[in-house]
């Protein structure tokens, strides 16, 4: 079984977040960029793939040479292969042409992509390169099992979890859930030293165009003050949220 898996590079969570150029532009200075999370769990599940059912790992992402720490820590992982698709990733449908060709080109039997980048949380590329190549689809997967051509999925649906059977090619939309955070992979000196030596492909961009483009970021409005009521002081509490919260 070949696996391949899309790698996002995000901004730590930790990381300061500004803008430049009239706020159009993402300020990269100082940032701590990593692997997705939805991302990392669907790349550990790939591994146990790996090492429980002999499947060949690569790993692909779209971006300039800056991602390539990101791809060099997920062969340090374990991934055999990474592919960087030489292109700045502008929009999500962008994304998942260039996907979709490497996919294509690569004859893959099963695609684990996160259901959504913690940057940008657009949720859509998954969709998109499944359909694009032809592939059946499991969004939100928190389940994942391959027996043969055959799959058992389960994903996260409002107020519990849905499991059905499909076969491959497969693409999913993974998250937390499809291993335990518990059994995340922490590069060891050994993965490190033999992540050099593992090829790191970089393939010119497919002819494609972007959809849409970021006109101007935003940051979230910054927290109010807080006033503190006394608990016994309930007429009081309830007029605060009806004159100046206004939430009643």
């Amino acid at each position: 079984m070949k696996i391949l898996v899309c790698i996002s590079h995000v901004p730590d969570t930790t990381s300061k977040i500004n803008f430049t150029d009239g706020d159009t532009k993402f300020d990269t200075n100082g940032v701590q960029f990593v692997i997705n999370p939805n991302d990392e769990f669907g790349l550990t599940r790939a591994m146990w793939f790996k090492e429980k059912q002999g499947a060949s790992v690569d790993v692909v992402n779209v971006g300039g040479a800056e991602t390539e720490p990101t791809l060099r820590k997920a062969l340090a992982i374990g991934a055999d292969n990474a592919i960087r698709v030489n292109a700045e990733a502008t929009d999500g449908v962008f994304v998942a042409k260039q996907l979709a060709k490497v996919v294509q080109d690569g004859g893959y039997d099963l695609v684990i992509a996160g259901r959504e980048s913690i940057d940008y949380n657009g949720g859509m590329v998954p969709g998109m390169l499944a359909e694009l190549v032809g592939a059946n689809f499991v969004n939100t997967c928190i389940g994942l099992d391959i027996e043969g051509t055959s799959a058992t999925a389960t994903r996260e649906i409002d107020g519990g979890k849905e499991t059905s059977t499909t076969s491959l090619p497969l693409v999913i939309g993974g998250q937390k859930g499809l291993v335990e955070e518990s059994d995340l992979r922490i590069p060891n000196m050994r993965g490190i030293m033999m992540a050099r030596k593992k090829p790191l492909n970089v393939v010119e961009a497919a002819d494609a165009g972007a959809a849409s483009q970021a006109t101007k970021f935003e940051k979230p409005a910054p927290k109010g003050a807080v006033k503190l009521v006394d608990a016994g002081n309930i007429d009081e509490l309830v007029n605060l949220l009806h004159t100046e919260a206004k939430v009643i």
